[in-house]
């Protein structure tokens, strides 16, 4: 048989990407610190919401998703999958599993709590879950998360986010009249 041209790497993807997976797990050690910022982000973006208003959502998403990628890609290894759930997830980003489940691990966890696909990587819902319990809203790893709605991938979910917010306070501000 012809040797092929195209041998795969002996290292698995994990150990290729190790500088982003040790910034990913600091994320996660310093999820609390991570959450009062991404909180007063939040508070800020809301505030801007007229401005986003006025120049228009659609306007904005390009610079915005840029900036949210370069950060959140550094930080959490973010995929942009347009709906961020890492506040519910201990800063742990549920795209990052080689499955991409967004509720909870599979069966396959190891022992150790690694990851059966890549088992040089911890599980993403283990790390998850040592993260949310450092959160002030750590509960909410128990919420299910919605399915992935692949239209939404690359689409900034920090404005998404701001809209549903401002949308929110608009309609308790109509019914309280």
């Amino acid at each position: 048989m012809p040797k092929a041209a195209y041998q795969p790497a002996k290292a698995s993807p994990v150990v290729r990407s190790r500088a982003f997976y040790t910034v990913r797990l600091w994320s996660v050690r310093h999820s609390r610190f991570l959450e009062k910022i991404y909180n007063a982000l939040a508070t800020v973006f809301l505030k801007l919401h007229p401005v986003w208003n006025l120049i228009g959502y659609h306007r904005a998403e390009k610079p915005v998703m840029v900036a949210e990628k370069l950060v959140k890609s550094f930080l959490f290894d973010c995929r942009m999958c347009g709906q961020c759930a890492l506040s519910e997830t201990g800063m742990s980003c549920p795209m990052n599993c080689p499955k991409s489940l967004r509720n909870g691990p599979c069966g396959g966890v190891r022992a150790n709590g690694n990851c059966e696909v890549e088992p040089d990587m911890p599980c993403v819902w283990v790390e998850a879950w040592r993260g949310s319990q450092d959160m002030a809203g750590g509960k909410a790893i128990m919420e299910v998360q919605a399915p992935v709605n692949h239209s939404l991938k690359g689409t900034s979910s920090w404005l998404r986010a701001t809209s549903e917010a401002a949308a929110k306070n608009l309609a308790n501000k109509g019914s309280e009249s």
